[in-house]
């Protein structure tokens, strides 16, 4: 659903607050990426939205736009490999982490989308289901998120184009699956994913 009203500047006034977010968790290979995003206080941009919401020209013109008007933002990645050796929900929470790290500005609060988070030292967080279609910073991350992970999806595609990653981004699609079933699997694809389906086909992924 698009959203008929602008989203929030933030969570909580007068901090220094970062929204996160990651994109890759239901794709059968490639990395989790995770953004993390301040924003100067008070910013206001209406064509900031959830990622999903967005055609792909809106989400790389956004992505400039952020880069240049945010305080500080930054990137983290969990490649499949250590997927498969922590489990998804631990590697997409290490990859926010992993951006948190690369900061050049220390928030003071953070907003987190979803409903789950592992601590980030003794930062004060909270968690916010959909928070990517409410706060403008958790929008910002996700955008980033989404077409960084789309541009190393695209290069890595190059390396092995069985499978349909650009444009597919490692979702499973019957494309993917077929590519498996044909020519097996990648070193980017995530072993302890149910990669050929058999009709399992999880129904609450999200092409995030």
């Amino acid at each position: 659903m698009i959203q008929d009203h602008h989203l929030l500047p933030c969570y909580h006034e007068g901090v220094i607050e970062a929204g996160c977010d990651e994109a890759g968790r239901g794709c059968l290979a490639g990395s989790v990426y995770a953004a993390a995003v301040i924003l100067p206080p008070d910013y206001a941009n209406p064509l900031l939205n959830d990622s999903k919401q967005l055609s792909e020209k809106a989400r790389y013109q956004l992505r400039e736009q952020i880069e240049h008007d945010a305080v500080a933002w930054a990137l983290g990645v969990v490649t499949a490999e250590e997927i498969d050796k922590m489990n998804i929900l631990r590697a997409s929470i290490t990859a926010m982490h992993r951006a948190l790290d690369q900061l050049k500005v220390r928030p003071q609060e953070l907003i987190i989308d979803g409903n789950k988070f592992y601590p980030y030292g003794n930062l004060p967080y909270t968690t916010i289901v959909k928070g990517d279609g409410k706060y403008l910073s958790i929008a910002a991350a996700s955008i980033l998120a989404k077409t960084y992970r789309d541009d190393y999806m695209r290069q890595i595609h190059q390396e092995y184009p069985f499978y349909g990653w650009d444009h597919n981004a490692g979702y499973p699609t019957k494309e993917h699956r077929q590519g498996i079933a044909e020519h097996g699997i990648s070193p980017y694809h995530r072993k302890t994913y149910n990669l050929l389906g058999d009709t399992q086909l999880s129904l609450d992924f999200d092409f995030g």
